[in-house]
């Protein structure tokens, strides 16, 4: 009974589904297979959408990369490895003895200063948050900015400067810098707070302070007369500058093709903010050709030259820039050589001397030195000048002063001819600026044999005084305090020697000892205007121009700006801050 109901339940599901599968088929067979037709009609109008579809999207794509640009730029961003060719050797990175273009380098950019120079060439802050001075005018009270720390996480704190400024006064230390410190009491009262107590008021005191600082906790055991010998000086120094000592990698077998590379990377508690540069290498080179293959083959970022090689002018990516210097070339007269002893000699050389055809012909801006002050100094006074160029006064003060040209050209007097010798490095621009001035002066009747000398038989030379005129660039600065170049005290064997032109005068020696004891820039010039007046009648020198460091980089370097500067290491004063990459940054 019960199979039989089960075999009729099955057969009744059969037949639903049988119905069901029938239904399913006319659906089909109305909805889908009756209509394909339709489909196949209609598939342009699809196709045509779809395509819209895809345009709509490609234009949306395009506008979006479109608006992408428009908000986008390229900007200067951190990062990259500078390498900076200089000519010369490096010996040590202690700003105590750093002498020379390689070691000032690095010490620059390893040990900071109390003051430093801003981009307008102005004395500001550097680890000293400023300065104060007292009534008397020869107290300066400084102060530290907070949390100052050397390389090796050290706390910097006055005891340091006292250590520094202490050390230099110490003969035995031997540093160049002690004949500056003579005299000066030192103090640290606090951690932050330094005293200078000078004997007598001296305006330029403050551009005194620029030198690096070294820390005590690493040299205090050091005696001072090992001081200039100890390894802190070329294996491992440590400063509070913008880039900390990483290594030195030497290489060549003989001194003329010995090199040094001395890598740094950056301080990043640097006070003045960690430096946007991965790295600096200094690289330095013994031979001027070898330095410039390794510019031309991009090896370097950026190299200091007399002259831009002549390949370099043909590179698009090379760029320079003309640092002008604070500084003076000119040509010193010895007044106690036989014919400069001469006044109507030396006033003559000056006004057969043309000068505007001298800078024209230098290749780059500068500005003429028209007497001991630049023209940038408030003690300059346009009215002191030297006398301009005028070849028939110059001829008539010759004749005047008994000097008659002879039967070969050149002027004699008394038997004795106007001759002598002009000495002067042998670079480029002194080569050209040297021929110029003898070219002139021959034209007046007067001959001046030419010795171009390398650098180290110049310096022997002016040593040694041994010279009649002296083709040479001395450094002012923004103070001008030029004291050391003309007062009658710096021809003795026993001072720098600075007094090239062995230049001796009372009144120009009382006039520039009280001009460099007034802070008031008006009192000041008043105080110099005698020895100003001096100068122009004695004659003691032919002032030229102000020279120019020559600087050349591949491509640009963000920060870097063709400026006015003291030295040549202040280039660097704002060097943690350039650039030497790009990348795309979106406009905000």
């Amino acid at each position: 009974m019960s199979l039989d109901f089960s075999k009729r339940r099955l057969r009744k599901r059969q037949r639903q589904v049988e119905a069901i599968g029938v239904s399913a088929e006319s659906l089909a067979e109305r909805h889908f297979f009756r209509r394909l037709d339709r489909l196949v009609a209609v598939r342009r109008f699809i196709i045509g959408w779809l395509l819209f579809f895809v345009l709509i999207c490609g234009c949306l794509v395009g506008q979006i990369r479109a608006l992408d640009g428009h908000f986008r730029h390229l900007s200067p961003v951190p990062g990259g490895i500078y390498t900076e060719g200089i000519l010369g050797d490096f010996t040590t990175a202690n700003p105590l003895y750093a002498s020379g273009e390689v070691d000032e380098s690095v010490a620059k950019l390893v040990f900071a200063g109390l003051m430093t120079y801003d981009q307008q060439n102005k004395l500001v802050g550097d680890m000293a948050e400023g300065y104060t001075v007292d009534a008397t005018e020869k107290i300066y009270t400084v102060t530290l900015r907070p949390n100052l720390s050397w390389h090796d996480g050290a706390p910097l704190t006055a005891r340091d400067v006292l250590f520094t400024y202490k050390t230099i006064q110490n003969p035995d230390t031997m540093s160049s810098l002690n004949q500056s410190w003579k005299d000066i009491t030192v103090a640290a009262p606090d951690d932050r707070t330094v005293t200078f107590t000078l004997p007598n008021p001296l305006s330029a005191f403050p551009y005194q302070i620029t030198n690096g600082i070294i820390p005590e906790h690493l040299l205090r055991d050091v005696a001072p007369n090992e001081l200039r010998s100890t390894s802190f000086n070329t294996i491992q120094p440590v400063g509070s500058g913008p880039f900390m000592w990483q290594k030195i990698q030497v290489s060549g077998d003989t001194p003329e093709t010995r090199e040094e590379q001395i890598a740094l990377a950056p301080f990043t508690k640097y006070h003045g903010g960690e430096p946007k540069l991965a790295s600096f290498v200094i690289h330095a080179f013994h031979d001027a050709d070898r330095m410039a293959t390794s510019f031309k083959n991009r090896e370097l970022t950026a190299a200091s030259f007399l002259e831009l090689p002549g390949d370099a002018k043909e590179d698009s990516s090379v760029q320079t820039k003309d640092l002008l210097l604070t500084a003076a070339n000119m040509v010193f007269f010895k007044e106690s050589s036989t014919v400069l002893a001469d006044a109507n000699v030396r006033k003559a050389l000056v006004q057969s001397a043309n000068v505007p055809d001298i800078m024209s012909s230098l290749g780059y801006v500068t500005r003429p030195v028209k007497g001991p002050f630049l023209q940038s100094q408030s003690s300059y006074d346009p009215t002191s000048a030297q006398a301009g160029y005028d070849v028939a006064a110059a001829g008539a003060l010759l004749d005047k002063a008994g000097w008659i040209p002879g039967a070969n050209g050149i002027r004699v007097k008394g038997g004795v001819p106007l001759m002598f010798s002009l000495l002067a490095q042998d670079t480029p621009e002194n080569r050209v600026v040297a021929q110029r001035l003898t070219g002139d002066w021959k034209k007046l009747g007067v001959q001046a044999t030419l010795q171009l000398r390398e650098d180290a038989d110049i310096q022997r030379s002016i040593n040694d005084q041994n010279y009649e005129a002296l083709l040479y660039g001395i450094s002012i600065g923004v103070d001008p305090d030029i004291y050391a170049y003309w007062h009658s005290s710096q021809k003795d064997p026993r001072s720098n020697r600075l007094n090239f032109s062995q230049f001796s005068s009372k009144v120009a020696d009382a006039a520039l000892e009280g001009g460099r004891t007034r802070n008031d820039l008006v009192l000041r010039a008043a105080k110099y205007k005698p020895f100003l007046q001096a100068w122009q009648q004695d004659t003691p020198a032919l002032g030229l121009y102000q020279p120019r460091y020559l600087y050349a980089t591949h491509g640009t370097v963000y920060g870097l700006d063709a400026r006015t500067i003291n030295t040549d290491t202040d280039r660097f004063n704002n060097v943690a801050n350039w650039q030497i990459r790009q990348a795309p940054v979106n406009d905000r």
